[in-house]
């Protein structure tokens, strides 16, 4: 037996999200070599950005049914051989056409990454822990992006851009042995304590007029009328006449375009605009990132600490996207500062509240929907987040060769907030209380 086991599977979710970002990235600091080397400008650069994205995002409805089929155990097994291989292939570009069709094919297989990862959340965790667990998974993101520019930067200056996407590509082989070990249902471990079961269980979140019929032990909050009069059982084509997924889909395609453009412009906008050659890019990007999974945990913190205190789930992950959206406009400032430490220091803040407020976010269709359609539910909005991400990138780099950065990162400062005020607004649903523990604290099994 292993003692807190449901926590060794989060870290492993944590290291293949490190990976998967580490993977996307690398061409963010690659390109600063691709401009010269392969000629690529900026609106190219902002294309071949988009096809990933267009890829990423159409994909996730998919791969969310795909992981509700196959489970996450498969599915993310099978789709991390494929990101894998396509990241490989970016070494073998030979101009615009080829990096655009090797970045669409990451983006078919990275986009099963969340949707396996909120699924096994909502297996392994109750609902008190379930925002800190994704938490610590969406860490990842900031680590890999963090990592990215150091690593790949370091890589690129000795030995050349196509073996840093040949190194990133490889690297995650030391992942694959544990998934395969340990990753499993709850139900069909060998390894988890009756202990830990039992807790895992009794403490689902089981809100007032959910339908049984939608599992043994369902955890969700009860979608009413679109549950199947005939089977009692919901579907996620039902789940789409819900209010709330449709605010989940709004909220992502406000919000998921700015942290791609912090992702995939931040290396870039120092260059340009500050003047950081590739030494300093790696030595100073990689800061907002980590300041990203430092919101990540305290994102996932934040809301499960609300939980404890006794305020209904929904509250708590709405508390813990109002703070979170109101660090966002510090990212505008950026722009506007006289020193590259202080647009250093915005661009952390920004980032930081953007992850803190993905712990909540990403936690909800975990708490909103039957554990059976929980990655599809995630699949959904996702596809719309990343979709408008791909619209914006579309025209993003025409809009920075245009007229600068300005106007980008003050759009970018503004759309949290509007994000946080329609899910206040328009999710309703209720559900009772968990009970305070103690001073808003307690041990866990």
């Amino acid at each position: 037996m292993i003692r807190h086991l449901r926590w060794y599977i989060v870290g492993l979710l944590t290291l293949v999200t490190t990976i998967n970002y580490l993977d996307r990235q690398s061409l963010s600091v690659a390109q600063t070599v691709l401009e010269s080397e392969l000629g690529i400008t900026k609106l190219q650069y902002g294309r071949i950005v988009s096809a990933f994205l267009i890829a990423y995002g159409l994909m996730h409805p998919l791969s969310g049914r795909v992981m509700d089929w196959l489970g996450s155990r498969r599915g993310l097994i099978l789709a991390f051989l494929w990101w894998s291989a396509a990241s490989i292939g970016h070494a073998f570009a030979t101009g615009f056409r080829s990096l655009a069709a090797m970045r669409f094919l990451l983006g078919v297989g990275e986009s099963a990454n969340f949707p396996a990862a909120i699924k096994m959340v909502g297996e392994w965790f109750p609902a008190k822990e379930r925002a800190m667990a994704t938490g610590i998974i969406n860490v990842g993101t900031g680590v890999g992006a963090a990592l990215a520019p150091p690593l790949a930067g370091l890589v690129i200056l000795h030995w050349g851009w196509r073996a840093a996407f040949l190194a990133t590509g490889a690297i995650g082989i030391v992942w694959l042995i544990p998934w395969m070990w340990l990753a499993r249902r709850p139900e069909e471990h060998p390894l988890i304590s009756r202990e830990e079961l039992d807790y895992i269980r009794s403490e689902q979140t089981v809100l007032p007029g959910a339908s049984p019929a939608d599992d043994a032990d369902e955890h969700s909050v009860p979608l009413g009328p679109s549950a199947s009069p005939a089977s009692g059982r919901t579907t996620v084509w039902e789940a789409l006449g819900q209010r709330e997924l449709w605010v989940l889909m709004l909220a992502r395609g406000l919000t998921d375009p700015v942290w791609l453009f912090f992702a995939f412009w931040i290396p870039k906008y120092f260059q340009d605009a500050r003047g950081f050659d590739l030494t300093q890019i790696a030595l100073f990007a990689w800061m907002p990132f980590l300041a990203a999974d430092l919101g990540s945990i305290a994102g996932g913190w934040l809301s499960s600490f609300f939980v404890r205190c006794g305020y209904p789930v929904l509250t708590a992950r709405k508390l813990g996207l109002c703070l979170s959206a109101g660090v966002m406009p510090l990212g505008a400032l950026a722009v506007h500062t006289q020193t590259a430490v202080l647009a250093v220091l915005c661009l952390c803040a920004a980032a930081f509240g953007h992850q803190s407020w993905a712990a909540s976010q990403l936690t909800l269709p975990a708490d909103l929907f039957p554990r059976r359609i929980v990655a599809s539910c995630y699949g959904v909005p996702a596809m719309i987040g990343v979709l408008g991400g791909a619209l914006t990138q579309w025209y993003v780099g025409g809009l920075i060769q245009r007229v600068g950065y300005a106007p980008a990162f003050t759009i970018a400062g503004c759309l949290h907030p509007v994000a946080a005020l329609a899910v206040v607004l328009f999710i309703r649903t209720r559900g009772r209380a968990a009970p305070p523990i103690g001073p808003c604290d307690g041990d866990r099994t």
